[in-house]
């Protein structure tokens, strides 16, 4: 890779035919690039793309080195890029038998480093420890709520004190008679540091809320079940406490069977509670509470020891992208991915729908032909999923995606899929299938943040590095996620939800590999509990079960 300088506008890849602006660029200003002066027809803002050559209309707009798009108008050389005049297209896909190879990063720097982690009676190390509150059924969600405050308020768990202070100091400004329209937020007292957790060994009690267990199809709860066992057996929990209706079509069970059925030799602490079978629902909440309180002293006892960095799981994901996604922080995070395979770990790569105009690449790295033709399969099942009902993956992209730089879905895809970096592809997994093979897998999920970073966690991910450059708060209850922003301006917009700023590479002040490996350094740090990702700090425990139905 080579470093990005300080230009004003880059191209990718040798190949393509349009330059990405890095800054804001007049309309007139005069554009030199090998060889060739042209003036530019329009504004073009920074992340958006402009083109090298005049596109007559059917012809290829290339990117990253492949067809991202197809001319629906003329455009003409200095014209800017836009929904009206590009139309998503990508190249056909199929199995090649390529003898893939790849060239490792050097890691020696890496080589004899650890992690302090959590180790579990099967192998597997956490990042964390935590406690997981496990509903059947949406019925228990109000319960939940009810154990959630309270455990959260008197343990130390809870980070919403500030927000509770200054509610207070609004009500006492009110009920002394101040205009609260006029109100200045600014002149209230600073909050209280929230209060020190109990159990110094425990990171967390987690809480899966859902709308699922009954009233849907068989399926769907069988699914949701196959999803609820993947995190009750996750490395990073170490108890589980279920609350159960009783009458439910997801019986209390079936998820034991589940979890006995992914992992047969499990032996976390279950804790069982049906709501049908108790005198009220006070007794039912009282001992929820005593039980999981017992249960807390318990895993508290559990310390964390040195692991090597093979034994960490690292998700990649984006959301909220921009047009400096696949520029900045999607190839760092992709040169992480590649130290982490070259170190025997496991990478997870998940979002189908942003796999479209990548899909050649992916299959090329693949290891055998089983699991390219996996891969194939259920990307063209759910493709063809999503066209039955009048939608597509080319409608993947968000209107604040194609704001930002991202015009077509290929163009998003090919800058997504910089996340997994350049290692070889050895294994590809359903929703909910278990990660077993240490290098780079892929997952199908969904491209919804949620859904996939929930399922992310479903095959394994002990830690996820999420990519933004619009800003999201995404998180999950039981993997830490790391947010690294694309650029500069969101890091200090946003800083309390951003973890790594790449912004530098845009400036061209360092280079991929050198972000790749601060960001592999912030990863052990995170993993060993010296460092505390902004999602994990705000209990951002964003959780959605996919039902396999068309979702982007």
């Amino acid at each position: 890779m080579s470093i990005i300088t300080n230009k004003s506008f880059l191209q990718i890849h040798p190949d393509d035919n349009v330059l990405v602006a890095l800054q804001d660029l007049s309309k007139g200003q005069k554009i030199e690039w090998n060889n060739l002066t042209f003036d530019l027809k329009d504004d073009v803002h920074a992340k958006h793309k402009f083109f090298i050559t005049d596109r007559a209309i059917g012809e290829d707009v290339l990117m990253y080195g492949v067809l991202v798009g197809k001319a629906t108008a003329f455009i003409p050389q200095g014209g800017l890029m836009t929904t009206e005049n590009v139309h998503h297209a990508s190249q056909d896909y199929a199995y090649r038998n390529v003898n893939y190879q790849w060239q490792a990063p050097d890691v020696s720097k890496f080589q004899n480093r650890t992690f302090n982690g959590y180790h579990r009676q099967d192998g597997k190390v956490g990042t964390a420890n935590y406690w997981l509150f496990i509903p059947t059924v949406f019925c228990e969600n109000r319960n939940m709520d009810v154990i959630k405050e309270s455990l959260y308020n008197t343990l130390g768990y809870n980070v919403t004190d500030k927000y509770k202070q200054f509610t207070d100091q609004l009500l006492t400004a009110y009920q002394d008679g101040e205009s609260i329209d006029s109100f200045n937020v600014d002149s209230l007292a600073s909050a209280q540091a929230t209060k020190k957790r109990v159990f110094k060994n425990v990171d967390g009690i987690k809480f899966l809320n859902h709308q699922g267990g009954c009233g849907g199809t068989r399926q769907d709860a069988d699914l949701l079940s196959n999803l609820l066992a993947a995190y009750a057996d996750h490395p990073n929990v170490a108890g589980i406490t279920v609350l159960s209706l009783g009458c439910q079509h997801l019986q209390t069970q079936s998820l034991l069977d589940d979890i006995k059925e992914r992992n047969p030799t499990f032996n976390k602490k279950v804790l069982i509670f049906e709501q049908q079978q108790s005198q009220s629902e006070e007794q039912l909440i009282k001992d929820a509470i005593l039980k999981t309180f017992e249960g807390l002293t318990e895993i508290n006892k559990i310390e964390r020891s040195p692991a090597p960095l093979s034994k960490l799981c690292v998700g990649v994901k984006c959301g909220g992208s921009d047009g400096f996604s696949g520029i900045s922080a999607n190839p760092s995070v992709g040169y992480t991915s590649d130290l982490l395979v070259a170190l025997g770990a496991k990478v997870l790569l998940a979002e189908f729908p942003e796999l479209c105009g990548a899909e050649q690449n992916i299959i090329d790295r693949c290891v055998d032909k089983p699991t390219a033709e996996k891969f194939i399969r259920l990307m063209q099942e759910y493709d063809a999923q999503a066209h039955a009902v009048g939608s597509g993956f080319h409608m993947n992209p968000s209107p604040g995606n194609i704001k930002d730089g991202l015009i077509t879905d290929a163009i998003k895809s090919t800058g997504a899929a910089k996340k997994a970096g350049t290692s070889p592809v050895v294994d590809v997994l359903d929703y909910t299938e278990p990660v077993t093979k240490p290098g780079l897998s892929l997952v199908c999920t969904p491209g919804n943040d949620v859904e996939a970073t929930t399922g992310k966690a479903a095959s394994g991910a002990t830690l996820i590095l999420f990519t933004t450059g619009l800003g999201t708060p995404t998180g999950n209850p039981v993997c830490p996620v790391i947010k690294i922003a694309t650029n500069t301006a969101l890091t200090n917009r946003m800083g309390d939800i951003i973890d790594i700023d790449t912004g530098a590479i845009i400036r061209g002040e360092k280079t991929i590999e050198e972000m790749g490996e601060e960001i592999l350094e912030y990863c052990i740090k995170a993993a060993s509990g010296e460092i505390t990702p902004k999602a994990v700090l705000l209990n951002q425990d964003d959780f959605i079960p996919w039902k396999r139905g068309v979702s982007l």
